[in-house]
């Protein structure tokens, strides 16, 4: 296994609920809701509204916030470019889930719809 760079140790410290602002933004400039927001990270990490808003009041980095998930079986059909990284190919485990979950808020934001962006097999 590959060790984490200097990238994945900088994402795997960042707090989750100082990227969640962003997020928000995102999908709400593009006439997306809270609801539609939290319906994306509920589908891809397992969690309620009762725990999302733990993790931002907590101000969980992202590994916490991954640690305690349960991820969804079928996140391996995310598929596609984030950031200049295809998620797919993404080595570090961590990483890999805070792409997922930018590529997610991306399609939200673009207006896929909501069964589209929660993959079925």
């Amino acid at each position: 296994m590959n060790q984490p760079t200097k990238t994945d140790e900088r994402i795997a410290n960042m707090s989750f609920a100082s990227v969640y602002p962003h997020y928000l933004t995102k999908v709400e400039k593009k006439g997306r809701t809270r609801e539609d927001l939290h319906a994306v990270i509920s589908w891809l990490t397992g969690y309620d509204e009762a725990a999302i808003s733990h993790h931002i009041n907590q101000k969980s980095n992202f590994r916490m916030f991954f640690d305690q998930a349960s991820l969804n079986p079928n996140t391996h059909l995310i598929t596609g470019v984030i950031c200049g990284y295809r998620v797919e190919s993404i080595e570090n485990p961590l990483s890999q889930k805070v792409r997922y979950l930018d590529k997610l808020v991306d399609e939200l934001a673009k207006g896929k719809v909501l069964e589209k962006i929660m993959r079925k097999p």
